[in-house]
């Protein structure tokens, strides 16, 4: 398996920048304001020798109790035990806190190898800075500038470097942790790069608070994203490997998308827009509806962009367990009322917080997945396409009737269907609608939208 680099610091030391330099991503949300990332994010370590993988994490507070600081700290501990070299992040321009010290000590204890970096330096002499944090006792400071890559690749030959020294004792604790082989390459429970680039992107979208990070944990199996009874918790779009009935899934846990209005943070208008790149880069969206709260305009709006990105969807009504026969009654009438376009998705009634439901969600997520990557035969269509004007032909329009001639595959996820004939301008939307119906029936295209392109035969007499 390969090592694993876990950045730690407080907040607003630069952990997201070099975890976007390591990486050669835009994967981690980057500004400058504190607090930004909460959750552990992983990703492939790309700059420097050898392969790695790298942990982002959020602003790390040892000491604190409860609160979302309480769950940003389990997770930074969590990364510290799945971690071979800790890379604790300190700030040049701001000097040494007490944070830094209360952070110092917590990694003394953690058993893992820790390289100690002064970040920002950039345009600043690099002794005159790191002199202080030689107080935290870490050994000699790493002069960094992650915004503009002075000293990354000195950092990153360091940190494998204190693999190469703690080796032995990494490869026995790595047997009891799943193994460390020390040769690069994976065993056989765990997927590799090339399987997760085959893996299917899986996004969970919805409103903020109704139930999409404890979901994700629901699915994996522990508390990997930070699931706290407050709207806005998750901010970033984080990506995480798993299996279900041995298929390999990317699985996104994304934001909460709240009304265009109601979007004052500049970190929640970055959320929104890592989320929509999530749904967009995804092969199946699941959305997650509150079944305690009224279906919103909101719901309608994230459900519209879905089916305009072409994404395959399954959605997940949760919280199902809290409701009585008469309230579960009121809330089926509510969804076919307020999403009436959505007909052709599956929906599953869950609760993620008691585990029920999932592995029938995880069905339809498969089967919505294989109606959008179908390959529809041109024979097929083409006679589905006849029977379909068969039974009933389009409208005239203009003193013309459109002749609907043959039909082929012309795009998968979401799968397209073109339509060859003549005058197919005046083809109506319902008859548009009844063309999409037919071939959702022969072809079982349940769960993913369907989009029908029309293409005119030329006329060899237009001149």
């Amino acid at each position: 398996m390969k090592p694993v680099l876990a950045l730690v610091g407080r907040p607003n030391v630069g952990k997201s920048t070099l975890f976007n330099r390591l990486t050669r991503s835009r994967d981690a949300l980057v500004a400058d304001l504190p607090g930004l990332t909460r959750d552990r994010h992983f990703g492939e370590g790309r700059l420097g020798p050898g392969g790695y993988l790298v942990v982002d994490t959020g602003g790390f507070e040892p000491v604190a109790k409860d609160g979302i600081l309480a769950e940003m700290a389990r997770q930074t501990e969590q990364a510290l035990q799945e971690s071979d070299v800790a890379i604790f992040i300190t700030d040049g321009r701001e000097g040494l806190t007490g944070q830094d010290h209360r952070i110092a000590q917590r990694l003394r204890r953690a058993g893992r190898p820790v390289l100690l970096t002064v970040n920002k330096l950039e345009g600043l002499t690099a002794q005159g800075r790191t002199a202080e944090f030689y107080e935290l006792g870490l050994g000699e400071p790493h002069a960094l500038s992650a915004a503009h890559g002075d000293g990354v690749h000195a950092l990153i030959e360091k940190a494998l470097g204190l693999l190469e020294v703690s080796r032995s004792a990494v490869t026995g604790r790595a047997a009891k942790e799943e193994g460390y082989g020390g040769d690069g390459t994976d065993d056989a429970g765990v997927i590799d790069a090339e399987s997760q680039e085959r893996g299917l992107r899986l996004a969970i979208v919805g409103r903020p608070n109704v139930g999409k990070s404890t979901l994700v944990n629901a699915l994996l199996g522990e508390e990997r994203v930070i699931a706290f009874d407050q709207p806005g918790t998750t901010r970033d779009a984080i990506e995480i490997e798993f299996q279900f009935n041995d298929k390999p899934f990317r699985l996104i846990d994304t934001a909460g998308l709240r009304r265009r209005g109601r979007v004052f943070e500049a970190i929640e208008k970055f959320s929104v827009i890592k989320t929509l790149q999530a749904v967009e880069s995804s092969n199946v969206a699941i959305l997650v509806l509150d079944a305690q709260q009224d279906i919103s305009d909101q719901d309608a709006q994230i459900a519209s962009f879905i089916t305009e990105a072409g994404r395959a969807l399954v959605v997940a009504v949760n919280k199902w367990d809290g409701l009585d026969l008469g309230a579960r009654d009121e809330a089926k009438r509510l969804l076919a009322r307020k999403l009436p376009f959505l007909y052709w998705a599956k929906t599953h009634f869950i609760s993620a917080r008691r585990g029920h439901g999932l592995d029938a969600l995880m069905r339809s997520v498969l089967h919505a997945y294989e109606a959008a990557t179908r390959k529809l035969s041109t024979p097929r269509l083409t006679r589905v396409l006849r029977d379909a004007v068969e039974r009933q032909q389009p409208a005239r329009r203009a003193g013309q009737r459109p002749k609907l001639r043959y039909a082929h595959q012309g795009g998968q996820n979401p799968p397209i269907v073109i339509v060859h004939g003549t005058s197919l301008d005046q083809v109506t939307d319902s008859y548009r609608r009844y063309l999409e119906s037919q071939f959702r029936n022969f072809f079982a295209l349940d769960g993913t939208p369907l989009r029908i392109e029309w293409k005119n035969a030329r006329n060899p007499y237009v001149e």
